[in-house]
């Protein structure tokens, strides 16, 4: 296993604007299961063989969050996201990269951009395979969505831990907002994890006065890391 750790210099925030930020990084060749599950725990997302998190000067606005996947129980309108699904169908496998899964998801973000003003970067395979589906391991999947035409219309990207999974990105045809995909694949992940007999559903961050993120605010009861530690101490989950 090869572990390069590095950190960036201040940038503009990508959540709040008129803010600075700065990220933490290890790049891992061969991380394994137990490895990837502690990074999780301590507040690290991955992306590709990329982990990273907030080292950010003077602001604590980036809070991991975690959904107890044991005590949920979804509301009236999560139930009703629920049936609009029901011919939705769904396939579990490794993360794939092929033009129909990239297309998808410059479409997705195409619409970000004109909806919330995301910066858009354009994609290609390469990019795709670096950034998702490299570093998988035995621990990195994926769960694609389908309508009843066999068409890909949503992408939802998890890690399995030792105690649940990761959220790590989910994206969607935005010609089928009226399904709420994004809200119905976490959905499934809970019951996904529930199934497993695991407990937790790890989201990432949740940033208070993000519009984009605001959404997991929704999805009780949570626990949030307490504060963004080493590994010479304890992960507090509150």
């Amino acid at each position: 296993m090869n572990l390069i750790p590095f950190c960036t210099l201040d940038t503009t925030c990508p959540y709040l604007p008129d803010r600075k930020s700065r990220t933490e990084y290890i790049y891992i060749e061969g991380c394994n299961f137990e490895l990837n599950s502690k990074l999780v725990r301590y507040g690290f997302r991955r992306f590709g063989r990329y982990f990273q998190k907030p080292v950010c000067q003077g602001c604590d606005k980036c809070v991991s969050v975690r959904v107890d996947s044991f005590s949920f129980l979804p509301s009236k309108s999560q139930r009703r996201v629920i049936r609009k699904n029901e011919n939705t169908r769904w396939y579990y496998s490794r993360p794939l990269v092929d033009d129909e899964h990239v297309e998808l998801f410059k479409k997705y973000h195409r619409h970000m951009y004109h909806k919330r003003d995301w910066k858009y970067y354009d994609m290609d395979l390469k990019k795709y395979y670096d950034l998702y589906v490299l570093g998988y391991g035995n621990f990195g999947k994926e769960i694609s969505y389908y309508n009843e035409a066999g068409e890909l219309i949503c992408v939802d990207l998890i890690d399995i831990l030792e105690d649940g999974i990761s959220s790590i990105y989910c994206y969607y045809d935005p010609e089928y907002s009226h399904l709420s995909l994004g809200k119905f694949s976490l959905l499934k992940e809970i019951e996904f994890v529930r199934k497993s007999e695991l407990k937790w559903v790890y989201l990432g961050y949740h940033v208070d006065g993000c519009q984009s993120l605001e959404y997991k605010k929704d999805y009780q009861p949570q626990e949030i890391l307490t504060e963004y530690v080493g590994f010479d101490k304890d992960a507090i989950w509150k």
